[in-house]
């Protein structure tokens, strides 16, 4: 089985914190090292404001031979923008982004993408989206044709972070292919925050423990983790 591992790149758990970058700055590094240590190629969707404010960032994770991906500029909800705001967010970090190296896949904020905008990201060269989610309603809701492979997001990356003994029943039951996403601020501890609880649940340490243990398992039954430009056609297809 296929697994992607994906990381929104983005400002701190927005829009509670999305003035401050400690994920980039403090909880990115040590995703980094945690996927160099277990040979894993992530994607990593990300917005223009990231690549503006940490460009440093953005190489690295292009030097160690991850996917850049798409997250627009701001990490505002496409479904709140209109048509020529939403060409914006699109073509600028496309063009931004792709300074550091190619993108050809798209994710939008809080995965929430209106299908009107979908012929936006074939105008602007992306051959992969990846904004919808399979636990969303908006999923099961009829899709214009697109030339694009759209793959959902398997489940919510807070899931990712529950005890072992809950958690690793539930991700024995994913078919291929299998997308997870995560946030660098999750890896950094906000437990004492004033948050929304799944925007605090077991962050930091715990978190990047609890990554290592969702990899290991996947790895131990044998499944292959790929970026999801390397995800087939045919995956999206079944999905």
């Amino acid at each position: 089985m296929r697994v992607s591992i994906t990381v929104d790149f983005e400002p701190d758990c927005p829009p509670f914190l999305s003035s401050t970058f400690r994920g980039i700055e403090e909880g990115a590094p040590a995703l980094l090292a945690l996927f160099a240590e277990l040979g894993v190629h992530a994607t990593y969707f990300t917005t223009g404001q990231v690549a503006e404010l940490y460009p440093g960032a953005v190489r690295a994770l292009v030097d160690h031979g991850h996917e850049l991906g798409c997250h627009g500029v701001t990490h505002t909800a496409f479904d709140t923008l209109d048509e020529p705001t939403a060409r914006w967010e699109i073509e600028s970090s496309a063009e931004r982004l792709r300074g550091f190296a190619p993108v050809t896949s798209f994710r939008a904020p809080y995965l929430r993408f209106p299908d009107a905008y979908v012929p936006l990201l074939e105008d602007a060269g992306f051959t992969l989206d990846s904004s919808l989610a399979k636990y969303k309603r908006s999923y099961r809701a009829p899709r214009r044709p697109t030339t694009l492979t759209r793959i959902p997001a398997t489940m919510t990356s807070s899931m990712l972070r529950l005890p072992r003994w809950i958690r690793d029943p539930w991700l024995r039951t994913f078919r291929d292919p299998v997308v997870l996403f995560v946030h660098p601020w999750e890896f950094v501890d906000l437990t004492r925050y004033d948050l929304r609880w799944d925007c605090r649940l077991r962050t930091g340490a715990v978190a990047l423990r609890c990554l290592r243990e969702v990899i290991e398992l996947y790895q131990a039954r044998g499944d292959t983790f790929v970026p999801m430009r390397e995800l087939p056609a045919r995956a999206a297809a079944a999905a």
